[in-house]
């Protein structure tokens, strides 16, 4: 029996709220940085998304979103990734396009786990909990559980997620906290447990202050994320 629907997004002002009573060294990091606002109800194609996401791994975001926009342009009918359309496409058009070999089979399991119904659609993956939707989703080739982190994160407005190997994750908590390392996975999680239920709005702000902590260069255009 299908699930109720999850909601996209959260209450920000509580979160907030949450966040400062809980730990006040974050809470003055989010003053001096300042509201986030994030919109969380752009539809999106599963598909679409985590080819995407496969394509941005191991690169910068300007060469990966080259790479991108080539094989958008290769798709059978606008510019959306889909299923249908990476099979219409052969290896070695995407090899043409920058994709690397590992990354073309990638997109072609990607395809096939489609088809399966392993990647669910829109309507289904809006019932599906969080660690529902990373135990389907990871069977993809190229796909981790970092990668459907984001997609809860960015793409569904999840409330409650803690990417705790992502570097930058562990660097803001190291800067936040002032530990003398940055703190490992597992430590990361049991710390941020004050955050629940809440952890994703903190993750949006630990990824600020390193940014905060390191600012650009004058003239710097921000790297773009595979889910933006």
């Amino acid at each position: 029996m299908a699930g109720k629907v999850i909601p996209r997004g959260f209450d920000v002002a509580a979160a907030v709220a949450h966040l400062e009573k809980r730990d006040r060294k974050l809470a003055a990091w989010m003053r001096r940085i300042g509201p986030l606002d994030h919109d969380f109800s752009v539809r999106f194609d599963p598909v679409d998304a985590l080819a995407h996401s496969i394509l941005y791994q191991q690169l910068s975001g300007k060469a990966a979103a080259t790479i991108a926009g080539r094989v958008e342009a290769l798709m059978p009918r606008g510019r959306r990734i889909t299923a249908r359309g990476l099979d219409a496409i052969d290896d070695h058009a995407l090899r043409g396009a920058g994709v690397s070999r590992n990354k073309v089979a990638a997109r072609r399991d990607l395809a096939e786990k489609s088809r399966a119904g392993i990647v669910p659609t829109p309507a289904r993956l809006a019932r599906m909990p969080d660690q529902d939707l990373i135990d389907h989703l990871i069977q993809v080739r190229g796909i981790g559980r970092w990668t459907v982190e984001m997609l809860l994160m960015f793409r569904l407005g999840r409330p409650d997620v803690l990417p705790v190997h992502d570097l930058g994750i562990r660097k803001g908590a190291q800067i936040v906290h002032r530990f003398p390392e940055m703190p490992a996975p597992l430590a990361l999680q049991e710390f941020g447990e004050r955050w629940a239920p809440f952890r994703t709005l903190a993750s949006f702000y630990l990824w600020r202050v390193v940014e905060a902590a390191n600012p650009p260069k004058p003239g710097a255009k921000p790297v773009k994320r595979s889910q933006d």
